[in-house]
């Protein structure tokens, strides 16, 4: 379990194609407090789970699965990613409870600086929109987010500078895919709503 709370970048040092799998390396140096073989690890999100360890070089296998629902099929040697480690007990919990199962992919439609922060607009998944409200939560690329407008298809989001200091959100662009993890209580709930609706 995740938190949202972004705590720094790291960069992808390899990637290399295996057998049904894709290897991706990440220096996280400054991350490394009690890493070991079988650790969970959020990158860009994305739950993923150590297999070697080479200094401070952490190596993770991507499977097919992975690799069509997110965007961590397109890193490429020297991209950064968001990094954060598992939520233990009695950790502050800053952001909103993720689980680093991504919904899926979404295109960054807008972007406007708006005095230090930045205003984006985010396509919504395919199946997401039910569950992206107004004020709600949403974790992109694994970082915790208040969703602000909402309209057919898209919704924003208003970046602050620390959000932006803190992570890779800054250097996206218009055009660019980030992974979308919607809220799970929200999702719990509208679900059940639904069910109730159709059995009544």
């Amino acid at each position: 379990m995740y938190t949202g709370i972004v705590a720094g970048v790291a960069p992808v040092t390899g990637v290399e194609q295996g057998d049904g799998i894709l290897k991706i390396t990440i220096d996280l140096d400054g991350f490394l407090e009690g890493i070991q073989i079988g650790a969970s690890v959020s990158l860009d999100g994305v739950c993923m789970t150590v297999v070697s360890i080479s200094g401070s070089n952490i190596c993770f296998d991507a499977i097919e699965e992975t690799l069509q629902r997110t965007t961590l099929g397109s890193l490429c040697k020297g991209d950064l990613v968001n990094v954060e480690r598992s939520l233990k007990v009695g950790d502050e919990l800053g952001g909103h409870i993720l689980s680093g199962h991504v919904m899926g992919k979404a295109r960054i439609i807008g972007k406007m600086d708006k005095g230090e922060g930045i205003n984006l607009k985010i396509e919504s998944p395919e199946g997401a929109s039910p569950y992206i409200l107004e004020k709600g939560f949403i974790a992109v690329d694994g970082m915790s987010l208040t969703v602000g407008e909402v309209s057919e298809g898209s919704f924003s989001l208003h970046i602050i500078p620390e959000t932006i200091r803190a992570t890779t959100i800054g250097s996206k662009d218009a055009g660019d895919m980030v992974n979308i993890e919607v809220d799970s209580r929200t999702q719990a709930v509208v679900d059940t709503i639904r069910r109730m609706e159709v059995e009544g």
